[in-house]
């Protein structure tokens, strides 16, 4: 069973800084990448990390100030969040695929899902 358990999240004041982490157990990874969930909206986009080139994808409003990068000798993730404001609150989810079965800025193109961290940013 595909576990992704993600970690860092916290509250942090505007302007500043966090980095998410997200651990994989060991599966054909295609793309692993974070979408997040601000209260009473939709899923979100944030980013994406294409295994095989190297390819990085992201949400017009993080472009800029996101970067997402990995470690593939360990099936982990990383997104660095900086000159955060509070609309970044939200909770993050970490995603994974195995395969492209559609647009990989589409959360229905994953398979796998973390179960959330919270992310806080006070004004």
């Amino acid at each position: 069973q595909v576990q992704l358990v993600e970690s860092g999240g916290g509250l942090v004041q505007a302007g500043g800084s966090l980095r998410l982490s997200c651990a994989a157990s060991a599966f054909s990874v295609y793309a692993m990448g974070w979408f997040r969930r601000a209260p009473g909206k939709e899923r979100e986009f944030v980013a994406t990390f294409k295994w095989s080139d190297g390819s990085t994808y992201y949400g017009a409003s993080v472009k800029g100030r996101f970067t997402i990068s990995r470690d593939n000798t360990k099936n982990t993730v990383y997104l660095q969040m900086n000159s955060l404001t509070p609309e970044n609150t939200a909770v993050y989810y970490c995603a994974g695929t195995s395969g492209l079965s559609g647009s990989l800025t589409y959360w229905y193109t994953y398979a796998y899902w973390g179960q959330g961290t919270q992310v806080t940013v006070s004004s």
